[in-house]
């Protein structure tokens, strides 16, 4: 299981019910149907991860998340999953507030672009960063919000939205003591878990 997932699935209740946005192959789904007994679903656009996620036995959905989540009634989840995902969507503010209609927690991870390698390759070469974490070039990224740790959690304070937990770790999703000194320039992923 990816890195990101592991610390994820910590922080999800045994027996809950769980969404998962852009879950991708199901692999946290899967996992957590199997060791946690969640009752889960997962919503994809790509249809060989939907074939995937049948194939695993994983409830899937087939949405466009930027299209909305009107369909899902209030409080239908304990917990709704989004990870890696938040930056390829038109309208992230709104996504959240979605979340946190149809699930009593949300958890969301994304890329941190006021990393200091970000940073460093912007200032030194004068344009949008390549490298093994970010691959795509400026014109073929899904990303499409370059935000940071300090923005988020300005949204959060926005939206009057309760962070529960925050995990800032690398681009292989390890925790280093010296991220937390300065997580905003430091950390490459974040993790957080969000209420109202």
């Amino acid at each position: 299981m990816r890195a990101d997932l592991e610390i994820i699935r910590e922080w999800i209740q045994p027996n809950s019910r769980l969404l998962d946005l852009g879950c991708g192959e199901g692999e946290l789904l899967e996992y957590l149907i199997k060791e946690k007994q969640v009752k889960g679903y997962g919503i994809e656009i790509n249809p060989d991860n939907i074939t995937s996620c049948i194939e695993k036995g994983v409830n899937v959905i087939e949405k466009d998340i930027d299209k909305g989540l009107v369909s899902i009634r209030d409080g239908s989840f304990d917990t709704v999953v989004m990870s890696h995902a938040l930056q390829t969507m038109h309208r992230p503010d709104l996504i959240v507030e979605e979340m946190l209609r149809i699930g009593k927690e949300c958890i969301v991870t994304f890329p941190n672009f006021a990393h200091w390698r970000v940073r460093s390759y912007l200032s030194a070469r004068g344009k949008m960063p390549v490298s093994k974490f970010l691959s795509y070039t400026w014109y073929n990224t899904p990303n499409i919000h370059f935000f940071t740790f300090k923005d988020f959690e300005e949204l959060c304070v926005e939206r009057n939205i309760h962070i529960l937990d925050r995990t800032v770790v690398d681009h292989e999703h390890r925790h280093r003591w010296w991220i937390h000194l300065w997580p905003n320039m430091l950390g490459e992923i974040a993790i957080y878990r969000i209420t109202r």
